[in-house]
């Protein structure tokens, strides 16, 4: 039997065009009150040449925040870095923005979650080639196992330990152009182990912040899931928790939200989990695009050869018109969002109007990128039925 040689090529095509809108994009979660200040650690020992520093932070599920202890993790690849997560207000609740890895550090919200990332990039350490090397007035590293090393004093100048951006007393600042511009680079998820070290804190009732009251007893380990190693530190110092006295986890309305259900906007109207934090000039904070002129060239599929020329003609006429017309609506839309924010500047409009007309235009983005995938999948299914059966090959 034949392999159809262009699925590969599709496939590679949707994973391209989804992985910016989709991979980096908010955890489903909206979350009526902030997230507790962050505690005071010790970083662990660096287990190992390549392990990348990846901070602590508070997530949140089943009604309550937990603490995901910070963790060395191997770089999935050389010359990556890790962007971390973060909260920020979102116009009716606190949203989460899941991290990445990426050539270059991206915003993380101005948080200052120590250990190198003082708000804005990373001062832990720096790819020379193929080697990390380590910045030992900011990492604990042992000379004995890790030999590349550097000393280069950063003055933390951290002010409070506020874990979250935006909103009544949150971080007020604003992603450099350096880290909008990173939001475009080419990013790889979370790796699996640091997956399953989410999922490890969130199955502690230990880390759970009714429960420690912002004191997590395991702050950080020295590997992903390892909370029993002895190298695992405690919390020095808790932080404020910002838990309302009513029941957790609910919307101004009182009506209770799970992790999945997208929340609502002052005008009923659902907002995506997509809908990103906007700062006051404007500019997205997300990490995955919030217009078309945003998002990656469209990769086509290479051309057809299951052995039936007719039907691979077909399929390759098939495939030009659908990508005009993708085209189109792209370019279409595109000069919409571009009206809207003229109209915008023309209008003054305050920043709740911004914010606004930028979660619709997240929302229209995220939209066409599903809707042209869905295509995509159709004229594939419609094309594999005409490829020649096994049965029907001459030996």
């Amino acid at each position: 039997m034949r392999i159809f040689p262009s699925l590969r090529a599709l496939l590679f095509a949707l994973v391209m065009l989804l992985a910016p809108a989709a991979a980096f994009a908010q955890i489903g979660i909206t979350v009526a009150f902030g997230p507790p200040e962050l505690p005071i650690y010790d970083q662990p020992i660096c287990p190992g040449d390549g392990y990348i520093w990846t901070p602590g932070y508070w997530a949140y599920a089943d009604d309550d925040y937990y603490w995901v202890p910070g963790t060395w993790v191997l770089a999935p690849e050389v010359g990556f870095f890790w962007t971390p997560p973060y909260w920020a207000w979102g116009g009716s609740g606190f949203v989460f923005y899941d991290g990445y890895w990426g050539p270059v550090v991206g915003f993380y919200g101005g948080i200052d979650y120590g250990f190198g990332y003082f708000g804005h990039g990373f001062e832990g350490g720096r790819w020379d080639h193929d080697h990390f090397f380590y910045n030992r007035a900011v990492a604990n590293v042992d000379i004995n196992i890790v030999h590349n090393v550097y000393e280069t004093r950063v003055e933390d100048t951290r002010s409070s330990r506020v874990s979250f951006n935006g909103g009544n007393g949150g971080i007020n600042d604003r992603p450099r152009p350096e880290e909008e511009a990173a939001a475009r680079e080419r990013h790889v998820p979370p790796v699996a182990a640091q997956s399953q070290h989410v999922q490890a804190a969130r199955s502690n009732p230990q880390l759970r912040s009714s429960t420690n009251h912002g004191r997590p007893p395991v702050a950080a380990t020295p590997r992903p899931g390892a909370f029993n190693d002895r190298g695992v530190v405690t919390a020095r110092e808790g932080g404020r928790t910002n838990n309302p006295a009513n029941q957790p986890g609910r919307t101004e309305s009182g009506a209770s939200r799970s992790n999945n259900e997208p929340a609502r906007n002052e005008s009923g109207a659902s907002r995506t989990n997509n809908a990103p934090a906007r700062t006051d000039s404007g500019a997205s904070r997300s990490n995955n695009p919030g217009h078309v002129k945003d998002l990656p060239p469209i990769e086509r599929p290479a051309p057809p050869n299951t052995g039936n020329a007719k039907a691979d003609q077909r399929y390759q006429q098939q495939q030009q018109k659908l990508s005009t017309r993708q085209d189109q609506e792209r370019q279409r839309l595109q000069q919409k969002q571009e009206q809207d924010h003229q109209r915008l500047d023309q209008q003054k409009a305050n920043d709740a109007a911004r914010q606004q007309t930028e979660q619709r235009h997240q929302q229209q983005t995220q939209q066409l990128v599903q809707k042209h995938t869905q295509q995509q999948q159709q004229l594939q299914q419609k094309q594999q039925p005409s490829r020649p059966s096994q049965s029907k090959q001459k030996p």
